[in-house]
């Protein structure tokens, strides 16, 4: 299985969301877990849990210039805590984008898409920011399952909506996750005219924790947002098979905390529709009209935070 993460504007915690979804995955002692860094602006996880660059993803497209055989992919790995596996990418944009194309443009596809065809094996894609022409976007393209993840800000929400309908046709399981303070869900959803899959909370402590750096147990205890809780709540969303496409606002009994049921959806199906709802409500002059923005229906407004990394 790939689940591809990616964002359109700014760092709203994919790699972090990536790496909670490993850690987090159903049934992970019977199931290979690869965390992959194809974000063409360079990684994060060598520096956050203290990892070599190398064997990673330069690595990986050198060789994959000798074979084509996937499982030459699991030989340029390094194990992160947990038990997942993490295919590094370097900190430099330039030669991360150079190895991902290499990757991209291969005569029979991509490595990865092939690795995630093996029983039991789960490949988690940080995509990083898809902007157009992205060389990720072709990893992205074979996903089973794409998750769009979002700021509820007005900024953030007016990027997301110009590029709503073009990721939909990338994957059959498109999904738009909510993440930190901002607009209400149900706002967000009646104005771009999709529903979400989720929201995840502003929760610092847990980010630093999957970022690799170790918290002190008062502040863990005086300062738990839930992002493990909520992120092990989307992965068992994602592990379950797809489902038979339908009205894209059934509501779904599986909730994820946080998010009152009406407002979660099961990714399979129709999630972001192309031409489904008013796609271009949201330029950046004109955001959802709500009667405080400043708040979530959960939390405090905490404008200009990253949400949860």
């Amino acid at each position: 299985m790939l689940i591809a993460l990616c964002s359109v504007k700014g760092s709203p915690g994919v790699t972090t969301l990536t790496v909670a979804l490993a850690m987090t995955w159903p049934h992970a002692e019977s199931t290979r877990r690869l965390v992959a860094e194809v974000d063409p602006s360079g990684g994060d996880l060598a520096m956050r849990f203290g990892l070599a660059t190398t064997p990673g993803l330069v690595s990986l497209a050198a060789a994959a210039r000798r074979t084509r055989d996937p499982a030459v992919v699991w030989d340029h790995t390094q194990a992160l805590p947990g038990g997942a596996r993490a295919l590094v990418a370097p900190p430099g944009g330039t030669h991360a984008s150079a190895a991902l194309s290499t990757l991209a443009t291969a005569p029979d596809g991509p490595l990865l898409p092939a690795v995630a065809r093996d029983t039991g094996v789960v490949v988690f894609a940080d995509c990083g920011r898809v902007d157009p022409g992205s060389p990720a976007e072709a990893i992205a393209r074979c996903a089973g399952a794409l998750v769009l993840v979002t700021g509820a800000q007005g900024d953030d929400l007016a990027h997301a909506a110009a590029r709503l309908g073009e990721l939909a046709r990338w994957t059959p399981r498109p999904g738009l996750l909510l993440t930190g303070e901002g607009y209400p869900t149900v706002d967000v959803e009646r104005e771009l005219g999709v529903p979400a899959i989720g929201r995840l909370p502003h929760d610092p402590v847990a980010a630093a924790t999957l970022a690799g750096h170790r918290q002190s147990l008062a502040r863990r205890r005086g300062n738990n947002g839930g992002l493990a809780r909520h992120a092990a709540a989307l992965a068992r969303t994602l592990a379950e098979p797809a489902a038979p496409a339908g009205p894209p606002f059934v509501s779904t009994a599986a909730g994820v905390p946080g998010v009152p049921a009406q407002q979660l959806r099961q990714p399979g199906g129709v999630i972001i529709a192309p031409g489904h709802g008013p796609h271009s409500s949201f330029p950046a002059s004109t955001p959802p009209q709500v009667s405080d923005p400043r708040r979530n229906g959960h939390q405090p407004s905490a404008a200009g935070k990253e949400p949860f990394a």
